[in-house]
């Protein structure tokens, strides 16, 4: 077995309507399923814009009274990791839109390979918005992806 690509995403909610306004309105996914094909059922899928597959991303709301993501060293998911741009200048309108809207924003790093801005979404799950860093070469140096994180400074 070989793994081809990352398919997509499921995420736990609390409110789905209040993640998907977060997802859709903040971040510019695109919803793929409308209210008559979910039939009432607490469930939003998207879509990136680029269509790449039926859907990268799933929420799925499981209520108010759900289990809190624990805080510190835990076993489970970390973050995962959104490709939003090409340049720092796309992670400035990033951070706009995210200023904006109120988000949470918990860090800003220069990994070398890339370049990171750091949120939560609703329900407390760590998101990385990034581009990559025009003109560094991890392919021919994969050490790269492992240099010193610096604070990011746009």
């Amino acid at each position: 077995m070989e793994v081809k690509e990352l398919g997509h995403l499921v995420l736990y909610v609390r409110d789905v309507e209040r993640s998907t306004r977060f997802y859709r309105d903040v971040l510019g996914w695109r919803p793929i399923l409308t209210d008559d094909a979910l039939r009432g059922l607490p469930v939003a899928a998207f879509a990136a814009p680029s269509l790449r597959t039926h859907h990268e991303l799933l929420l799925i709301e499981v209520g108010d009274d759900a289990s809190p993501i624990p805080r510190g060293r835990r076993v489970g998911m970390y973050h995962f990791g959104l490709k939003i741009g090409d340049s720092d200048d796309d992670l400035r309108a990033a951070l706009a839109t995210l200023e904006d809207n109120g988000v949470t924003i918990i860090g800003a790093s220069d990994h070398t390979v890339t370049h990171s801005l750091y949120i939560l979404d609703p329900d407390g799950n760590e998101i990385e918005l990034y581009i990559d860093v025009p003109g560094v070469d991890w392919r021919n140096d994969p050490t790269l992806i492992m240099a010193p994180i610096r604070p990011l400074q746009l």
